[in-house]
């Protein structure tokens, strides 16, 4: 009878949690260490004002892009390559005007003593594949840089949708002060396994769209590359930003502060007015 006792009380017995395993706590470590670094160049970037905010004003948003000067450091390069190109098919003058042009607002930005971060990895990349472009002598040559780019981010994001740490989520949950606590809510993470998978068509529709001019190899084809790079740039870039903030904000509510946590101003020394 006793065996049959032991028998049941094994089995109505509660199920215990196993304690984390070695390889566990490593892996959860390696997440916590990228989704710490990719919050800090989301907040780095401006990202952190629209995320702050209770609603996506036009001024968090154009910070989030980099403001105006960023965005004209991002657009007026591949601009004056495609205008000059489309009408010259002049390669080294093209490239030579597009990357003088990033040189200006690099200069600009130490003159002027702000952050160079931004203008000076554009500039790096223009550099690069300027020098890419004139090797070869073939103007597709200038986008081929940006073409692995795109490739090694889609890649990223397909990877870590795989292996079920997407790396919005990542992101999303250092942003918010959630942790990697978001991957034990079935909803969360499955939200964020949808809003890395939009990030991954965003690069994926690049490369569908640009690997096909590149490999045309026609004058044409390359004009047609720059103004494809142009339209798939900021264009599909800020709108999914936007669906981002919408979708991160549902679904990490921030906790109003108490009373004790709010902190405190200075307390008023009497009525101004009088």
């Amino acid at each position: 009878m006793s065996g049959g006792r032991d028998v049941i009380d094994q089995h109505h017995e509660p199920e215990r949690a196993e304690p984390a395993q070695p390889d566990d706590q490593e892996r959860d470590q390696v997440a916590s260490t990228l989704g710490e670094s990719l919050a800090k160049a989301a907040r780095n970037s401006g990202m952190g004002q629209l995320v702050d905010g209770e609603t996506p004003t036009g001024t968090a948003l154009m910070a989030a892009l980099g403001g105006v000067r960023g965005l004209l450091e991002t657009i007026l390069p591949g601009l004056v390559f495609l205008i000059l190109f489309t009408f010259t098919q002049n390669v080294p003058l093209s490239i030579g005007i597009s990357v003088a042009v990033a040189v200006v607002f690099t200069v600009v930005r130490i003159v002027g003593k702000t952050p160079v971060t931004q203008a000076l990895a554009g500039l790096i990349v223009v550099g690069i594949s300027a020098i890419l472009a004139l090797i070869t002598g073939r103007g597709e040559d200038n986008f081929i840089l940006g073409i692995w780019l795109n490739a090694a981010y889609a890649a990223a994001l397909l990877a870590s949708i795989l292996v079920r740490w997407p790396l919005i989520g990542l992101a999303a949950g250092y942003l918010m002060g959630d942790g990697l606590a978001w991957r034990s809510v079935k909803s969360k993470f499955r939200v964020m396994q949808a809003l890395t998978f939009l990030w991954f068509l965003l690069f994926a529709v690049r490369l569908l769209v640009q690997v096909p001019l590149y490999f045309a190899h026609t004058d044409a084809a390359t004009s047609a590359l720059a103004l494809t790079k142009l339209l798939l740039g900021v264009p599909l870039y800020a709108p999914l930003l936007l669906i981002t903030w919408f979708v991160v904000k549902k679904q990490f509510p921030q906790k109003p502060q108490s009373p004790a946590q709010k902190p405190q101003g200075p307390k008023p020394q009497g009525n101004s007015a009088g």
